[in-house]
């Protein structure tokens, strides 16, 4: 049946329209269009149909894409991707977990939409460039101009960190005792020296408008906020989770997800910082979503 078929693939569909897109909820509606495109075939037509939902999902996430790009641009503030909150395992799959992470996406950010759907569908999910070529409509010989080009780009951009892991987790442990009891050398202290702090508040609600680099004026900015959560009536509660592969803080302030911070870490410090605080891209992230390379590196129809 088809909507069988559908089921069976759909995490994979998910990730690589999450990966295209960062944000969920654009790539729900990608599955979803997709989806009734695939009710529209008759499957005894399809030989491999995961192949055809990957080619159908990877056209409606270009499409997608180039209509919202516009929009972020005048994005107010810092764009980050939306928080997806992920199963430990993902950190088990290196490939998976660098590449929802908020690091890459923002990497990815930086590509052309042609370019973002070459590198993901063939370095992250390891298809090769005959069956990509047929999922952007382009010749094979292009795809693997634009496969070498976008790689050199992601490479020169990239940002080393680990991720989430019991180690990780220390880290952020200590980092959330130290800034709910306001220390902060403590906090400086488990900084890199050029510790980045991004905020995402999308106009919506109070955040750095650029991000915030030095582990003196990053401590303080994370001080600031929660002093700021402080002044409500309603007590603030600190969570550790795990987001896009990355160890993470939850700060819930009257049973609603206030602030969400995913922690970037090399080396036993804190290099970045991803701050979230726009509501519509906290609203879904109780929720696991399951991601999947689809059995990758070695390609499959």
């Amino acid at each position: 049946m088809a909507e069988d078929a559908f089921t069976e693939h759909r995490p994979l569909l998910f990730t690589i329209a999450y990966e295209m897109l960062g944000s969920a909820a654009d790539a729900e509606d990608v599955l979803q269009e997709s989806y009734l495109r695939w009710r529209a075939v008759d499957p005894a037509a399809v030989e491999h149909p995961r192949a055809y939902l990957v080619r159908t999902v990877t056209r409606q996430a270009l499409n997608h894409l180039r209509a919202v790009r516009a929009r972020r641009e005048e994005y107010v503030g810092t764009w980050l991707p939306e928080p997806i909150r992920t199963a430990p395992e993902v950190s088990d799959d290196a490939i998976l977990a660098e590449s929802v992470s908020m690091a890459m996406m923002l990497v990815l950010e930086t590509l052309n939409p042609t370019e973002r759907a070459v590198f993901l569908l063939h370095d992250v999910f390891g298809y090769p460039h005959g069956e990509i070529a047929a999922s952007v409509g382009k010749t094979e010989t292009a795809v693997r101009q634009i496969a070498h080009r976008a790689r050199r780009h992601v490479h020169a951009r990239r940002r080393r960190f680990e991720p989430d892991s019991a180690a990780t987790r220390k880290v952020v442990q200590r980092f959330m005792h130290a800034a709910r009891t306001g220390e902060l050398q403590t906090l400086m202290d488990l900084l890199a020296p050029g510790a980045v702090q991004f905020s995402d508040g999308g106009g919506k609600a109070v955040a750095a408008r650029r991000p915030i680099t030095g582990r003196a004026d990053v401590a303080r900015f994370v001080l600031r906020v929660l002093r700021g959560l402080r002044t409500t009536t309603a007590e603030t509660r600190i969570e550790q989770a795990t987001y896009n592969g990355m160890p993470a803080a939850r700060f819930v302030t009257g049973g609603e997800l206030d602030w969400l911070v995913a922690f970037e870490i090399h080396d036993g410090r804190i290099t970045g910082l991803y701050g979230i605080r726009n509501p519509d891209k906290l609203h879904r992230a109780e929720t696991v979503l399951p991601l999947d390379r689809g059995g990758h590196p070695l390609w499959k129809p």
